[in-house]
């Protein structure tokens, strides 16, 4: 079942997967966490911080199962967070990124921002919490 997961994700995960070798190639570095390939620094971090079309600072960014950060530190900051949009696209797949935009365009509309009000992010957001209360219980 899981070997599902990765093959419906696998279209965005080779977006991911281009980043390994520029990474790699700029001082970048790169580890398994999970399941979840994450890539960091160099050309990732370069990326993040001229390339997007956001206001402010992306730290990081998930495509299928492949995570961008701009470091490792931001990377284990952000996990239950970035690990939360892997398995959305374990359910969406294909369709993750035009549902992400979309979303994004209907939260606009609603006044609400595309990032903060996207509800993908949202759901990320609160799979985040659980996560983080989680592990206060144990």
């Amino acid at each position: 079942m899981k070997l599902l997961r990765y093959i419906w994700a696998l279209p965005n995960s080779i977006l991911g997967l281009i980043f390994v070798p520029l990474a790699l190639l700029t001082s970048g570095g790169m580890e398994i966490v999970d399941g979840v390939l994450e890539i960091h620094g160099g050309f990732v971090k370069w990326f993040l911080k001229h390339c997007l079309p956001f206001r402010g600072y992306v730290g990081a960014l998930t495509l299928g199962h492949v995570v961008l950060g701009y470091n490792r530190e931001i990377l284990s900051v952000y996990r239950p967070h970035e690990h939360a949009h892997v398995r959305q696209y374990e359910v969406l797949g294909p369709i993750f990124l035009p549902v992400y935009l979309l979303a994004s365009i209907w939260a606009m509309l609603r006044g609400r921002g595309a990032y903060q009000g996207n509800y993908l992010e949202r759901r990320a957001r609160e799979q985040q919490l659980l996560r983080k209360q989680e592990n206060i219980e144990t």
